[in-house]
């Protein structure tokens, strides 16, 4: 049984419409004899008892008769149905999002202010607050209309966040002149049908819309055209980049396996070994604690003054530092990751060696250690037979660099798209007519110019279109940030996709800049905007209605879908 809050409110108020006169037909304004609504609201101030006594007007011929005003001031300490006040809904909402505190943080942080539980601070966080953000995004129309009209129409950016575990994929749809959340929403399939309904509402906008931002999702160019055909569809560029890469991405990839296998079958030994250093060494690294161990001694410590890295004034021990750390930096490089289209493991990996191998040289040069002439004569060995491939995969590289040189300076440059798209087709050309390529190179020429052309109708809208940007960047970087802030508040990956599965639309909407403009834009939305808004909410959750562990709610539901399966009328089973 739930234990009653009990509250002692600091003042009693009663508020009266603001209005004196009745705003239909000008007639003066009655008091009614009873309160439209009395509770004692929490906020972060005090405790407050608030009624409003409504009133009509007098004139029972007047359309507004039937009428009750109320006091908009009193509107604004609380949304309707709810004892907390805006300034704590606000609040939590702030440390939520942008001190990216967990729930637990935030019941304590408001504990000393009002009476209210973690669950409870939850459920406002969710059903009551992100609901408000969603409406307060629709309140911006006027601006909206002052960015069409100041730049003759609207510029949007379409993209999606990846599903996971077979769920339907969240798709976002902003104005990039303003920042503006036109649309966003889960697709559940990716085909033109879909997105034409996704897009469908921006054929309606009273607006032209001048351009959209997006990748070449299948099926996209299709419904962009259809639903928005007068708009120029441009392609991102590092999307496109990426796609140029991938198959020089595999190769990469493959290449650094191998190598790696190399390179661990003429040093792994070495470079695996505990210790490098004929006195023998403790296993145990540095330990801290309540029981740490004993700092080094002042006569152990690095003269930092000097720049010495001996820890001991002695040869062996600079020997041991300066061997130790080449083998672990070569350990390191094995491990390096990739990420398309320029970060390319196998590429660094080998170059890096290189480097690790020339060093060796040099020290060697200068005084013999056995050691370090095993880790550069086994680099060496790992390292001839890639010399080809790792030169193809470089020109590979090179070419890409290129592409992406060209379409970068000329957006610096102020060139159009014309111009754009001439020096592109020059640069496409020149490798096609490249003689005697390796066929890994030539399979690679062609496929930089067929997926060129694939995407040519929309890779220089930007150059012609002021405020269009070349990549979708700005709205992936809001993917991840908001992906980044729920990892912290939840701590966990699975709650994360979570989340995101279930109310990633609203957690993706902007916020005001303060806690203070986000509070009076709270206190703006109308009671009937919040309840639409929350059904909204309420008819999402109901897909995971039995996404939960809890055998409780489980049965729970069970016991609903039996209620609603024997209230059907019976029919024989055969």
């Amino acid at each position: 049984m739930r234990t009653p809050k009990l509250l002692y409110p600091d003042e009693r108020i009663i508020y009266k419409p603001e209005l004196s006169a009745c705003p239909h037909c000008g007639g003066s304004l009655v008091m009614c004899n009873y309160l439209a609504w009395d509770k004692t609201v929490q906020t972060l101030d005090s405790v407050l008892s608030i009624a409003s006594r409504p009133g009509l007007c007098a004139d029972p011929t007047c359309p507004g008769h039937h009428m009750r005003l109320l006091s908009a001031e009193g509107q604004q300490i609380a949304p309707p149905r709810f004892t907390y006040g805006y300034d704590v809904l606000a609040r939590i909402g702030w440390l939520r999002q942008e001190r990216r505190d967990t729930y637990a943080e935030i019941r304590g942080d408001l504990a000393h202010k009002i009476q209210i539980s973690e669950s409870h601070v939850r459920y406002l966080y969710q059903q009551v607050y992100l609901p408000l953000l969603a409406c307060r995004e629709r309140q911006y129309w006027a601006r909206l209309a002052q960015t069409a009209s100041q730049y003759g129409g609207l510029i949007i950016a379409l993209d999606g966040l990846a599903p996971e575990g077979g769920e339907p994929q969240l798709w976002f749809i902003r104005e990039l002149l303003n920042g503006l959340t036109l649309r966003s929403g889960w697709l559940s399939r990716f085909d033109q049908l879909t997105f034409e309904a996704f897009l469908e509402p921006l054929r309606h906008l009273p607006w032209p819309v001048l351009a959209v931002l997006s990748d070449k999702q299948k099926g996209l160019p299709q419904a962009v055209a259809a639903v928005l055909p007068d708009a120029r569809h441009h392609f991102c560029h590092a999307h496109y980049l990426k796609n140029l890469a991938e198959p020089l991405a595999k190769a990469d990839s493959a290449f650094k396996v191998e190598l790696r296998k190399a390179v661990r079958r003429e040093v792994g030994l070495l470079i695996r070994a505990k210790t490098v250093s004929d006195v023998p060494q403790p296993s145990l690294l540095t330990v801290t604690g309540l029981l740490p161990d004993s700092p080094p001694s002042t006569s152990e410590t690095t003269d930092s003054q000097t720049g010495s890295v001996a820890t001991q004034n002695s040869e062996a021990a600079v020997v041991d530092e300066v061997v130790t750390q080449l083998l672990r930096h070569t350990r390191y490089l094995l491990t390096l990751k990739g990420r398309p289209p320029f970060r390319l493991a196998g590429i660094a990996t080998y170059q890096r060696l290189q480097s690790v191998m020339a060093l060796t040289g040099e020290l060697l040069a200068h005084r013999y250690e056995p050691r370090l002439t095993r880790l550069s004569d086994g680099l060496r060995l790992a390292l001839a037979p890639f010399t080809d491939e790792y030169q193809a995969l470089r020109q590979g590289e090179t070419w890409l660099r290129d592409i992406d040189h060209i379409l970068e300076t000329a957006k610096d440059n102020l060139s159009t798209g014309q111009q754009v798209a001439h020096r592109l087709r020059v640069h496409l050309d020149s490798l096609l007519a490249l003689p005697d390529l390796s066929p890994r190179l030539d399979t690679f020429r062609h496929h930089l110019n067929k997926v060129s052309t694939s995407y040519w109708p929309g890779l220089f809208h930007c150059y012609d279109i002021e405020e269009l940007p070349r990549t979708n960047n700005d709205l992936e970087s809001h993917f991840r940030d908001t992906q980044r802030r729920l990892l912290r508040t939840t701590g966990q990956k699975g709650q994360t996709r979570r989340a995101l599965q279930r109310i990633g639309a609203w957690e993706l909407l902007p916020r005001p800049p303060t806690e203070a403009k986000c509070l009076a834009a709270l206190r703006e939305v109308t009671g009937d905007q919040l309840a639409q808004e929350r059904q909204r909410w309420r008819r999402h959750q109901q897909r995971f209605r039995l996404h939960t562990r809890s055998v409780r709610r489980v049965n729970a539901q069970f016991d609903r879908l039996r209620k609603q399966w024997f209230a059907l009328a019976s029919t024989s089973t055969g």
